[in-house]
């Protein structure tokens, strides 16, 4: 329930140098972002959810690393536009050109994560609950391999399956963060200038919002692990049908081995805030280092205009590269466990992951979160925590790829329009 969606990206609303921001209270003076003490004001915080972002109203990302104007560093400067002359359309085209960049590798970076990297989710997923396999796709070339088998046995929609419902569980997220702040003293950022006051009532927002959140990811976690030759052809609302009839016990009947939804309160919510805690400390501390590196080679002067166009846009998606990673690499043990929780007593038919074809039942007896950890500990050993890591492994390998590839168009585009 975590996610990987790059904060701050609006867009359209990157600049080169001071703009005017709109409040609720009207128009406040144009003030510039370049300065080291402006910048920590503005460091967001990181996804809770795969593919979500902490929207705050007006809110929009300033410019990073740009050097201010006692800098000795002379970057393009944004012309007026002039009717007679060439160098205000110039400064026009460049000023359109970095606009519609920065809305380009943020649309990158969100295609890479809610899309190309949701078959490595199903697939990471599936070895996850699957306690018969033997073999546990710890590496990238198993996983690829399995990952053939299922597409030509079962077609590509085997690796698709339950992406639209990963997306209503965003949806369902970040509304119910919405609604609950609203209503509730409960903060959904932390300020510059923070207490332990509001440091424990914004993680109780993420709380409550995980356990709203709780019955429709359980239904989308079904989603994407039911094996696709037995799996019916449900509508795009069906995870939450799914989620309310868990709440109110109606719906698909379950076996008597469903652990009821109480039970699941307290993993669901341990691996939600730990997920958050862990992204936004990886980071703050990434944009802390990338903020020094910027500022020194600006002292320097051994900047050139197409690193300090590069240095607004990309610290932040690599920050939040790094934090995802982290904290998905760190909680893995954790995450096995939930969803081992979560599926029992579904009647949920997986793939078989060693194999290829056939499917696989899921008949665990797990009767708490103790006892899952304690009976994979005994039963699989301690890599059993870690099956499908492989996955996670190609899913951030091919999500760095795409980082790298629109740094290189992003830098061609620069050269050839200054």
């Amino acid at each position: 329930m975590h996610p990987r969606r790059p904060d701050g990206f609006d867009g359209l609303g990157y600049r080169g140098g001071a703009r005017d921001d709109q409040g609720f209270g009207g128009t406040f003076p144009a003030r510039s972002f370049s300065s080291g003490s402006d910048l920590g004001h503005w460091v967001t915080t990181p996804p809770d959810i795969p593919g979500s972002r902490n929207l705050h109203w007006g809110e929009k990302s300033p410019p990073y690393g740009v050097p201010s104007a006692s800098t000795p560093y002379e970057g393009p400067a944004e012309e007026p536009f002039s009717g007679g002359g060439g160098g205000g359309v110039q400064g026009q085209s460049s000023e359109q050109l970095n606009r519609f960049a920065g809305f380009g590798i943020g649309l990158a970076s969100l295609f890479t994560e809610n899309v190309l990297a949701h078959p490595c989710i199903v697939l990471r997923r599936q070895c996850q609950v699957n306690y018969h396999a033997r073999h546990y796709h710890l590496t990238p070339f198993t996983v690829i391999n399995i990952m053939y088998s299922f597409n030509k046995t079962q077609g590509p929609r085997a690796l698709w399956k339950g992406m639209g419902s990963t997306f209503i569980v965003q949806g369902i997220t970040l509304g119910a963060e919405g609604i609950i702040s609203e209503f509730t003293p409960l903060p959904r950022e932390v300020l510059h200038k923070w207490n332990p006051k509001q440091i424990g009532e914004h993680i109780l927002l993420k709380s409550l919002t995980y356990m709203v959140a709780m019955p429709f990811y359980s239904a989308s976690l079904i989603e994407t692990v039911q094996s696709e030759i037995i799996r019916d052809n449900t509508g795009i609302l069906e995870c939450v049908k799914e989620g309310i009839g868990r709440v109110i016990g109606m719906g698909v009947p379950h076996s008597k081995r469903l652990l009821p939804l109480l039970s699941l309160v307290f993993p669901t919510v341990l691996h939600g805030v730990l997920h958050y805690i862990i992204s936004s400390v990886i980071q703050k501390f990434v944009l802390l280092i990338l903020k020094r590196k910027t500022y020194n080679s600006h002292l320097a002067e051994s900047t050139s205009p197409v690193q300090s166009m590069l240095d607004a846009y990309f610290p932040e998606l690599i920050a939040n590269f790094a934090a995802s990673l982290c904290s998905d690499v760190i909680l893995y043990p954790l995450e096995t466990v939930l969803h081992r929780l979560h599926i029992q007593g579904t009647r949920t038919i997986i793939d078989n992951t060693d194999l290829g074809y056939e499917v696989l039942p899921i008949n665990t007896q797990y009767e708490g979160m103790r006892d899952c950890i304690n009976t994979i500990r005994q039963e699989e050993g301690v890599l059993g925590f870690y099956k499908g890591f492989g996955a996670v492994i190609i899913q951030y390998t091919l999500h760095a790829a795409v980082l790298q590839i629109t740094k290189i168009i992003y830098s061609t585009l620069l050269q050839n329009s200054i």
